[in-house]
């Protein structure tokens, strides 16, 4: 009878402990099956999908398509998700600007206002009643702009030190960029003991701004589109071409040869759509429900 009492008592205060952990989930049967004084190890949380009826077989349908076609799904390490929970929480960003047109302060930062502003529209995506969708740990998700990349250091017209400047830097196609020794997508080990501001310094993707470029194309290290027509829509609501492209840094793929059930209008079918839809939410938040797991929720 004592040992029963005393079995009783430690699975008793292993559930108290363990239910004491925001987020944090075990069974009944979990508890009983470990041994008095051993660690309880958490069951994950519960699935919290729930979309509209509508857009169930759409999304698996999109989902289905993901899985036979993406080479690496599951062994990729650097889709957006990755970087912003690597941050625990924020995101990094270069400006690359591939233009000789000048940049005054005041540009400087109505550019930076609207690449957060955009940004926070994907992340807002991931929000529902004031709280992360599905196990989502954040409601938001600061962007910070820690360098500008040019061709000559001229082009830049303000003598602050708000942020790093990379003058001469060249890629091999002669492009500007930030440091690759500051840059997640050279360093995916998380090591940049190399860069010269260190870890707080270094960027996640870049905003690649090109006098010219026609679309946009956008990838784990970051977004391009043409300088003259990000500039040109810094006061719009939706700069959809870069929005469009964010999204393929979270994983979403393009609709070029099919349509999923039921659905003809949204950002990821370029062109018809010029803002986040409620498919477009649904996709995002669908690809977050299939990754999480590898941060532990």
């Amino acid at each position: 009878m004592r040992t029963r009492i005393a079995r009783l008592i430690a699975v008793l205060a292993a559930l108290a402990a363990v239910f004491a952990l925001p987020g944090v989930s075990v069974t009944p049967a979990q508890a009983a099956a470990t041994p008095a004084g051993a660690a309880v190890i958490p069951a994950p949380a519960a699935d919290d999908w729930n979309p509209p009826a509508n857009l169930v077989q759409p999304l698996n349908e999109v989902w289905n398509h993901v899985q036979s076609t993406y080479p690496d799904l599951h062994g990729f390490r650097n889709y957006g998700w990755d970087q912003v929970m690597a941050n625990k929480g924020s995101v990094n960003y270069c400006v690359r600007w591939e233009s000789d047109a000048p940049v005054s302060a005041a540009l400087r930062d109505r550019i930076h206002t609207a690449l957060k502003k955009q940004f926070g529209k994907w992340m807002a995506a991931m929000v529902e009643g004031g709280k992360g969708h599905n196990a989502w740990p954040y409601t938001t998700v600061p962007v910070n702009i820690v360098g500008w990349a040019v061709k000559s250091r001229s082009t830049l017209q303000w003598t602050d030190n708000s942020v790093d400047i990379y003058a001469g830097n060249l890629d091999g196609g002669g492009a500007p960029q930030c440091a690759p020794d500051c840059g997640r997508f050279f360093h995916q080990d998380g090591d940049y003991s190399r860069c010269p501001g260190g870890a707080a310094r270094h960027y996640d993707q870049s905003l690649w701004l090109t006098k010219g470029f026609q679309g946009g194309a956008g990838g784990d290290w970051g977004q391009r589109v043409g300088q003259e027509y990000f500039t040109g829509a810094l006061d719009q609501e939706n700069i959809h071409i870069y929005l469009h492209e964010v999204g393929h840094t979270f994983g979403l793929d393009d609709f070029y040869d099919w349509t999923p059930t039921g659905q003809c209008c949204f950002l990821m079918k370029a062109g018809s759509a010029a803002q986040i839809t409620e498919f477009d939410k649904w996709m995002f938040r669908d690809f977050w429900r299939h990754v999480k797991s590898r941060y532990g929720y």
